[in-house]
């Protein structure tokens, strides 16, 4: 004998809908202010550093190499100096803004 259930389903409150647009909407907002807008905001800031850089700045690469710029050099590339006489030819976006900056703070607070 074969039986059959008839499922139903059950109703929903009609506002239920609604604040699950309204929830996917919070996510969303979330999810930009945290994590897109910061990496985004990081991301000009490396351009302008990268654009920003002269002769005689000390740097550091993100390969952890440190060095002084020698040369800034038209096709994107610098001359870095790592030790006095001994040059190396690097990528501009080889530059880590962290590092350098890191590195700049401790050098202004041995000058003190």
């Amino acid at each position: 004998m074969n039986h059959f259930v008839l499922l139903q389903a059950s109703p929903q409150s009609p506002g239920f809908g609604g604040f699950q647009f309204i929830f996917l909407g919070l996510m969303i907002v979330v999810f930009w202010l945290f994590f897109i807008r910061p990496q985004a905001k990081k991301q000009k800031q490396q351009k302008s550093f990268i654009e920003n850089l002269n002769k005689g700045d000390k740097v550091v690469t993100i390969a952890g190499i440190h060095g002084k710029i020698n040369k800034v050099n038209d096709d994107g590339t610098i001359e870095l100096e790592t030790s006095p006489g001994s040059y190396i030819k690097i990528e501009k976006s080889a530059i880590s803004l962290e590092w350098t900056n890191q590195l700049n703070k401790a050098g202004a607070t041995e000058k003190k």
